[in-house]
């Protein structure tokens, strides 16, 4: 695309700003769920440890609850937070069921 003679090289410019902008926050994103992840190791280890269920489903209907909030006042979709929010906690209770089979 920048390549083409037909585009105005600020947008060209303005475009590349922008992306380099994403791709930073895509790197940021994913180290942030690298955090998240390694915390919920830990429950799973401790809930492991004390024969407590994979998943809590009370704690994951306050947390979805928090989170649209949290998303309403971002100006993000909720229901987009909300799915997001979602896929996380599956991966969660998978990880911590290989845990609770581990320890077993």
């Amino acid at each position: 695309m920048s390549d083409s003679p037909d585009i105005d090289p600020t947008v060209t410019a303005e475009l590349t700003r922008l992306r380099e902008s994403i791709d930073n926050i895509d790197a940021a994103v994913v180290h942030m769920l690298a955090e998240r992840f390694k915390c919920t190791q830990q429950v799973g280890v401790l809930k492991a440890r004390h024969q407590l269920p994979p998943a809590d489903p009370a704690r994951e209907s306050r947390q979805i609850a928090r989170l649209r909030e949290l998303a309403e006042s971002a100006k993000l979709d909720p229901a987009f937070a909300e799915k997001l929010l979602n896929f996380i906690i599956a991966e969660v209770i998978r990880h911590h069921e290989t845990i609770a089979d581990g320890a077993r």
